[in-house]
């Protein structure tokens, strides 16, 4: 019954559109470019259009000396993935580490991982995690483009960027004319989807948007439902060309999916427990983001200009799990050695009766002025800032509970219910305060020739209180302050407007964990440090219906911490580094072929670490893929139909230092067909995982592999008014 009736209701919406399309069809011009709503290749934007995340001076990606890739809204959706990850991965060199303990959004970026090394921003603002999670953003449909630097960042943005960062920018009010965004999806798993925006004028200073997303499905687990919702809304006032307020709230609740993984058995992926889920039944994972934004620009003259962001950002998340299993070997015990456990031959393991929760609240603001001048033949463009936050953090859990384990059977068991003689309770709470300036410069010799320099002086101060069993607050356990300056100087020789290349150098840093869960343990040590070394081309060609790229790079990083005896303290020398090549091509052919396509190719290694007895110098870094690519294929069948084919491919992994638990390298193929219907509705025939590939595309513990989506088909209808 509910397929039928979820069915009969995406048919009626798409009745409805078409008649709605009527009248503008029978007027209508028989104009066989005129598919709006089926997306097409626009390569030269990809290096044209000025993108803000590589640089603050509103350079494009071609006049910028570092690795930029953009990923559009649009292109995103048309595509069908299904979150932020799917669509920031597409991108040449990232690959997911995503899993429920960071909050599903972990990213990993040049031989470095999760959200300690690669930054995330919301609209240029940065988002602090707590214990390695974020949560947001949670839906696509809101986003108008992602951008993604690739290597150090912190000069723009701060500490926990050695990797890289990676930018969601929302879809903006239009201030000349109303539009209307719709889709309705129907698929596998009892998946749904229902998503509407609107935005435009109010007459001629206010103009608007305004978006909300749902999401539900059954999942490809047992117990595997999951569902969310997402709202956003912003109103800009510009009562003249050179100023205006844009007033932005973002708020996502979501109920993910509550699986963490499947053990593998004799040390290989059982397809027989492919759909098994060892959680509990009563478990429960929920997160509430909300995001309030003020922006003020203003645009004096030409050659000048201000903005600020005012923001307050808050997350709860709730954790509540029996999140570790293993396969309990011939010899009884765990192959990869869990806790010493020992049992049955041929059950699973399960334990970690975990609840932990999130209360954080972030204050911030940031402001920036712009100017530039000329002289003679020599243009200087400048922008100095600064960056201020405050970031309040109550953690709670129950970690001193009764551990809860027991062994099942692989494929009939009780799932049963959470144990808990605890009680969950706040534990500890921090207060994060950071404040920066920063200053980017480029100096521009001519139409050829041009360098940039930046400088960001960034300080962080953390204290953190314990919180007893009666709620008591004590005093303050510690105070931590860091202090690092970080800068980079670039040059790019453009020999044609068109061509442009790059060489670079730069720094960053990143935290000994997560800056606001700052334990004791971590308080004689500072964050670590790191440089990098890039060299890099790109061009634009065939008239801007073809796009390249092509980068190599090193990336050291320095002050692991490592112990270099079993009785030795513990020491921050130690030293992990990545070396490695990324290319990309983007072209738009005759007969309506489009080819999108990029790869990377990377060395990462632990240069110097030990600890203990355990030597891990030479040794990849787990979660750490050396080889990944992205092939997108486009083919406008006819007037208005379009084919489309895409490849994700990512290298074997490990899941330890020691490199003893190896995960394959797999490959992954989506297909799918559009028509549009009318110039403004279109309906999307879309299949997922084509060849049904099993798969890992992370870990959580080193033989508990979480598994990706099988072959799944997804029908959608999309509308463009």
């Amino acid at each position: 019954m509910k397929f039928t009736v979820r069915t009969l209701a995406l048919v009626g919406w798409t009745i409805t559109a078409m008649w709605a399309e009527t009248d503008a069809r029978a007027v209508e011009a028989d104009d066989p470019q005129n598919n709006d709503i089926l997306v097409v290749g626009r390569p030269q934007a990809a290096l044209m259009e000025p993108a803000s995340t590589g640089s603050r001076l509103g350079l494009t990606p071609l006049e910028t000396p570092a690795t930029v890739s953009i990923v559009d809204g649009d292109e995103l959706r048309a595509r069908g993935d299904l979150t932020i990850v799917d669509a920031v991965t597409r991108a040449p060199g990232i690959s997911s580490s995503a899993n429920p303990g960071n909050g599903g959004t972990a990213l990993v970026v040049r031989g470095f991982s999760g959200q300690g090394s690669v930054l995330q921003l919301y609209d240029g603002i940065r988002l602090f995690p707590v214990a390695g999670t974020i949560t947001f953003p949670a839906d696509p449909f809101n986003v108008g483009r992602v951008e993604v630097l690739n290597g150090p960042s912190s000069v723009l943005y701060g500490q926990g960027a050695l990797g890289g960062a990676v930018n969601v920018i929302t879809k903006r009010p239009n201030t000349t004319r109303t539009e209307v965004d719709g889709e309705a999806s129907y698929g596998a798993q009892n998946s749904w989807h229902v998503a509407a925006g609107a935005g435009g004028p109010l007459g001629n200073t206010l103009s608007y948007r305004a978006d909300g997303s749902y999401r539900r499905s059954d999942g490809y687990v047992d117990r595997g439902e999951s569902s969310s919702y997402a709202l956003s809304a912003a109103l800009r006032f510009a009562p003249s060309e050179t100023f205006s307020l844009t007033l932005r709230d973002d708020y996502a609740n979501q109920r993910p999916i509550g699986y963490f993984g499947t053990p593998l058995i004799n040390g290989k992926l059982d397809t027989t427990i492919r759909r098994r889920n060892y959680n509990v039944a009563d478990s429960n994972l929920h997160y509430r983001d909300n995001r309030l934004i003020l922006t003020a620009e203003w645009s004096p003259s030409a050659d000048i200009s201000l903005s600020n962001i005012a923001y307050w950002l808050t997350s709860k998340r709730l954790f509540k799990n029996l999140e570790s299993y293993c396969w309990i070997g011939a010899n009884g015990d765990c192959p990869n050695g869990y806790n010493g456990t020992s049992g049955t031959p041929g059950t699973i393991y399960r334990t970690d009766n975990l609840v932990i929760f999130h209360d954080q609240a972030q204050i911030g603001d940031q402001g920036s002025i712009k100017w530039g001048s000329s002289l003679g033949g020599i243009r200087n463009d400048m922008v100095i800032g600064f960056d201020v936050n405050r970031v309040n953090l109550t953690y709670s859990n129950n970690f001193s509970s009764d551990l809860q384990e027991d062994f099942v059977n692989p494929q009939t068991f009780n799932p049963g219910q959470f144990l808990d003689t605890q009680g969950i309770g706040p534990r500890f709470r921090t207060r994060t305060t950071e404040y920066s300036l920063f200053i980017e410069d480029r100096l521009r010799f001519s139409d050829q020739l041009s360098i940039v320099v930046g400088l960001r002086d960034e300080h962080d101060r953390v204290y953190r209180q314990n919180i007893d069993s009666a709620g008591v607050i004590g005093p303050r356990l510690f105070t931590k302050t860091l202090h690092n300056t970080t800068w980079r100087i670039g040059t790019v020789y453009q020999p044609t407007a068109t061509v442009s290349l790059y060489g670079q150098y730069s720094t960053g840093t990143d935290p000994l964990g997560t800056l606001t869960t700052y334990s004791g343990s971590q308080t004689q040590f500072s964050n670590a440090t790191g440089n990098q070394v890039e060299i890099g081309a790109k061009a634009s060609f065939l008239g801007g219906r073809g796009t390249a790229s092509i980068a190599a790079y090193r990336i050291v990083k320095q002050g692991l911490l490592s112990q270099r005896t079993a009785t030795s303290p513990i020491e921050q020398v130690g030293q992990r580094s990545s070396k490695g090549l990324e290319a990309s091509i983007t072209l738009d052919l005759p007969l309506g072929i489009g080819i999108d396509a990029n790869g990377a190719l990377l060395d990462a290694r632990f240069d110097d670490f030990v600890s203990g007895t355990n030597i891990y110098t030479g040794k990849t870094p787990p979660g750490v893929p050396e080889e990944s690519a992205n092939v997108w294929l486009r083919w406008d069948a006819a007037k208005h139909v379009q084919v489309r084919a895409g490849l994700r491919y990512v290298g074997r992994t490990y899941s330890d230092n020691a490199n003893a638990f190896r995960v394959p390298a797999y490959a992954v193929i989506d297909a799918g067909l559009s028509h549009a219907v009318t110039n403004n509705v279109a309906m999307d025939l879309r299949v997922y995982n084509l060849f049904d590939k099993d798969y890992a595309t992370t870990t959580y513990n080193d033989e508990q592999w979480i598994l990706g989506r099988p072959r799944s088909l997804v029908l959608t209808v999309r509308v463009h008014l």
